[in-house]
């Protein structure tokens, strides 16, 4: 389907002429960083030359004094302690620093990861069970836990305290734990919002070293796992986020902990980023949660034995390779359902089987947006209940749409762009027309064509190497502070191509644009298939500035997102 190119405003020079002055950058550079709201001398700073000084003091947070007491109280009375995260990416690192940093300082601490397929999202009754029966008189949660009311009820009940660490939206009662840390409490004053579920438990440990005086540095060993959590759990890399990923990727370039030293790929240490971490790591630790168990990813970052970890790396390698053999039949099933059932012409895609496996409906249900760009649900059937994952299109809220249908769903969670949910089979068909019919009557036109949004238009002559040096250093990049996608009119085919892959499916090509004499190498991912049109014709080009490394050696390239065609 063809994008829409959404160019975003200029700002007027003299809007930036000051600031300009004093950073001695170019014009493109600085529009660059007015988008991105940084406007003032020393916002320009805190963007470049951020440092770990630049991070929030941790008791700004709601509680955050109370959970500190709480634990250090515990520690010193040899309580048992029992760490309980989600089984995802965020939940199992988060689970991994706080158990590793208590392990310093008390030996009676456990960790507890729910069953995806037993027990499901979040605070179990299986869980509670699990702490008292074997004594434990408090439990930290990470990355769930401020929706669990009746959980954390049931655990004061059999005399189990609970501080909470999370970063989802609170529902209208806050549990009554001994402490509730969650920066999106209503009456929380911490000024930075969107931490991940481990930043939450990163900054729980940062505020009990400080009250302990254990070393800040010796804190700084956890970035690593921070960093992989902001990338997995795609929250905001603006502001406390951007410090902490920036900080926390150097470390595992550097000097990473054996569990994900072992899950890098040696090509990848050079270059390591936002990206190599989603879509190269994260899927490996979730493959753990997706297709067995969670506590496995636990024990492979907990790891102080290479060969250990090694050998956890090849199962969790082998559940990986299943999970993807899982999502390519699956999604090829989803498929030929929509095809079959002509939802094409619908507003929403839903598409159900019992026999699909639940631990990979949320990878599909992507596929299927790519694919379609509607909203999706991606339903199974697990005991008499249908269960799906949601995922959204841009500017959807997905969420908002699933609260209508509310009366016919037995839980659900999530936010704009994704969410889970359940159904009692009695309501399945229900549940279907109304939520179709819901997308139908709230989505607009503009919503349903895919867009890319534009940074600059740029010529050819602005790209030198001082400009690439430093598009670099706005990394790390993500949402809130994307890869600067840029747009060259009448670019033109420069006598020279290379087609790799299977079927020739991508192309290296060299280009150079209409008044400009500097030639560029540029690669289009599944572009194989136009090398005549790019002969033939001048075109139009969106790119990105990307860093290949071949035989030791790093240069850049223009990456292509998407090109229009001349019709000379």
């Amino acid at each position: 389907m063809q994008s829409r190119w959404i160019l975003k405003p200029t700002f007027p020079k003299e809007k930036y002429s000051e600031l300009q002055e004093k950073l001695k950058l170019s014009n493109p550079l600085m529009q660059l960083l007015f988008q991105r709201g940084i406007d003032t001398y020393d916002k320009s700073k805190l963007f470049f030359k951020s440092t770990l000084d630049d991070l929030h003091d941790p008791f700004l947070m709601k509680d955050m004094d109370v959970a500190v007491e709480r634990i250090i109280k515990a520690i010193n009375n040899k309580e048992k302690i029992l760490v309980y995260g989600d089984y995802d990416v965020d939940g199992t690192t988060s689970v991994t620093l706080m158990y590793s940093f208590l392990k310093e300082h008390c030996n009676d601490v456990d960790f507890y990861i729910p069953d995806r397929y037993g027990e499901g999202y979040g605070i179990s009754e299986k869980g509670i069970n699990y702490a008292h029966e074997n004594n434990f008189s408090l439990i930290i949660s990470l990355d769930c836990g401020i929706k669990a009311v009746d959980k954390v009820k049931l655990a004061k009940e059999k005399g189990i305290d609970f501080v909470i660490c999370d970063h989802h939206l609170p529902g209208d009662v806050i549990p009554d734990a001994v402490a509730v840390l969650d920066p999106l409490r209503s009456d929380c004053d911490y000024p930075f919002k969107f931490l991940s579920g481990c930043g939450v438990g990163f900054k729980l440990v940062q505020a009990i070293a400080l009250k302990i005086s254990y070393p800040k540095e010796k804190v700084y060993e956890y970035l690593d796992l921070v960093a992989v959590s902001v990338a997995a759990d795609i929250v905001s890399l603006k502001g406390e986020n951007r410090i902490l990923t920036k900080f926390g990727i150097e470390k595992l370039i550097k000097n990473p902990r054996i569990g994900l030293k072992v899950l890098i790929l040696k090509e990848n240490y050079s270059r390591l980023n936002v990206s190599n971490i989603v879509f190269s790591i994260a899927p490996k630790i979730n493959a753990a949660g997706r297709i067995d168990h969670a506590s496995q990813a636990v024990r492979l970052l907990i790891s102080d034995n290479e060969t250990a970890a090694r050998i956890i790396v090849s199962s969790i390698n082998e559940l990986n390779t299943h999970r993807k053999e899982l999502d390519t039949n699956i999604t090829e099933e989803a498929l030929n359902q929509i095809r079959e059932t002509n939802q094409e012409e619908n507003s929403s895609t839903i598409v159900y089987n019992e026999n699909w496996h639940k631990g990979v409906l949320g990878i599909v249900a992507s596929r299927l947006t790519e694919q379609y760009y509607k909203p999706t649900l991606v339903f199974t059937k697990v005991q008499d209940e249908w269960v799906a994952s949601a995922r959204s299109i841009k500017d959807f809220d997905i969420y908002s749409a699933l609260e209508s249908c509310s009366d016919l769903i037995m839980k659900f969670g999530g936010h704009k762009f994704a969410a889970g949910l359940s159904v009692k089979e009695e309501n399945f068909v229900a549940f279907r027309k109304k939520f179709e019919l819901t997308v139908k009557n709230s989505i607009n036109e503009s919503q349903k064509e895919p867009s890319t949004e534009v940074d600059l238009e740029l010529s050819f002559d602005d790209i030198n190497p001082k400009f690439i040096r430093m598009i670099t250093r706005f990394a790390p990049f993500g949402p809130g502070n994307m890869t600067p996608v840029f747009l060259s009119k009448n670019v033109i085919y420069a006598e020279k191509h290379r087609l790799m892959g299977k079927d020739d499916a991508h192309i290296t090509i060299s280009v150079y644009q209409r008044g400009s004499h500097r030639v560029y190498e540029a690669i289009g991912f599944n572009l194989g298939h136009l090398v005549k049109k790019f002969k033939r014709h001048t075109f139009d080009l969106l790119y990105s500035i990307d860093e290949n490394i071949w035989q030791g050696k790093s240069y850049y390239r223009l990456l292509i997102r998407d090109v229009r065609f001349h019709e000379d």
